[in-house]
């Protein structure tokens, strides 16, 4: 069987199952391999899926943040070496002053994160006792890390690390003149045609974006009821997290960044490879760049550059394989819903 059938008879057993509430996109250079959009984007009023849905993309969101910081140095306000503390002008902080965009990009920077969810940290625990309503500009975001030690100093080590995209963002805001959320509307998203991609109040109504809910299940592991995600974070995204998109946007973004079409050809040479080491094991290599996390197998061979986003009530990838010229999007309006889905098509990939 071909990849597109394979793709077909796979995602119509998940869709029987209601396995993957969400939607996939596999594009092979300028073909569309596969796409479908499957379950509900509202479980309340049993809306389905659809392939124009929007959906919060977590940390996807990361790279948009990360495209802004590459447009600001490609304009001459920031470089990678720039000290990120004296920057912005921030004191007081636990901070380390050599902390440069560099480290922040690359998740090198050691600094304490707002939820350390390699510790097993949930972010949604963060506003038990905090009203997430309190958070709607990037500063708002700041008690929440800068007086936490840090992990090791800037440059000793690799930790995946929310806090320092909201730093990056504020260097973004003082560069720019501008808002973030505003930003990046304007000058990646625009750029990048991705026309249904924004930022979007959760007490506010939007058309065509999927309501983020989890299952509660027993102990036997039977669904009794379904929660939503409205009280797991602030109420709009933030420079971390929590931009909204379809699939086609997402492709359209890393198509765009590829093709050197948001930043210099310098940029995009340093954007589209990696710069530090996050893990090894036996079976993977996992590095990141300014961004992107580069996954290799274990004779060290890049496989799949990506990035990918959790949350409650929220799940996504965005991979691109470049030796097949093969990009695959999977968005999800549960926590659980991409991880089986991409180790699949993963699998199918390397069986080709």
């Amino acid at each position: 069987m071909s990849l597109s059938q394979d793709l077909h008879a796979h995602f119509a057993g998940l869709n029987r199952r209601d396995a993957f509430p969400g939607v996939v996109l596999v594009r092979q250079a300028a073909a569309t391999i596969f796409e479908g959009a499957f379950g509900l984007a509202s479980r309340a009023w049993a809306v389905p899926n659809t392939l124009e849905t929007r959906f919060d993309t977590a940390s996807i969101t990361k790279l948009f943040t990360a495209a802004a910081v590459l447009q600001m140095i490609d304009a001459g306000a920031l470089t990678l070496d720039t000290p990120v503390l004296g920057y912005l002008g921030l004191s007081g902080t636990t901070i380390s002053a050599r902390v440069t965009v560099f480290h922040l990009l690359t998740h090198t920077s050691g600094i304490g994160d707002d939820a350390d969810e390699e510790a097993g940290e949930r972010y949604e625990d963060l506003w038990r006792d905090k009203p997430s309503y309190s958070v709607m500009e990037t500063a708002d975001l700041l008690p929440q890390f800068i007086h936490k030690p840090p992990n090791f100093e800037p440059g000793q080590g690799c930790r995946y690390n929310n806090a320092g995209f909201i730093l990056l963002g504020l260097c973004v805001e003082k560069a720019a003149g501008m808002r973030y959320r505003d930003y990046v509307r304007e000058r990646v998203f625009g750029p990048a045609g991705m026309a249904a991609a924004g930022f979007f109040r959760m007490d506010e109504v939007a058309r065509n974006v999927a309501e983020g809910a989890d299952p509660v299940v027993d102990a036997d592991g039977v669904v009794t009821s379904w929660r939503r995600n409205i009280y797991s974070y602030p109420p709009i995204g933030s420079p971390d997290g929590g931009a909204y998109a379809t699939a086609s946007d997402l492709d359209r973004f890393l198509r765009a960044a590829r093709t050197g079409r948001l930043f210099s050809a310098r940029l995009t040479q340093e954007f589209l490879r990696p710069h530090a080491l996050h893990s090894t094991t036996q079976t993977r290599t996992s590095r990141y760049g300014l961004g992107l996390e580069f996954v290799s197998g274990p004779d060290d061979r890049l496989r799949f550059l990506q990035k990918d986003g959790l949350n409650a009530g929220a799940s996504g990838i965005l991979r691109y394989y470049p030796d097949d010229d093969l990009s695959v999007v999977l968005l999800s309006n549960t926590a659980r819903g991409v991880w089986q889905p991409a180790r699949d098509i993963d699998a199918m990939v390397r069986g080709c």
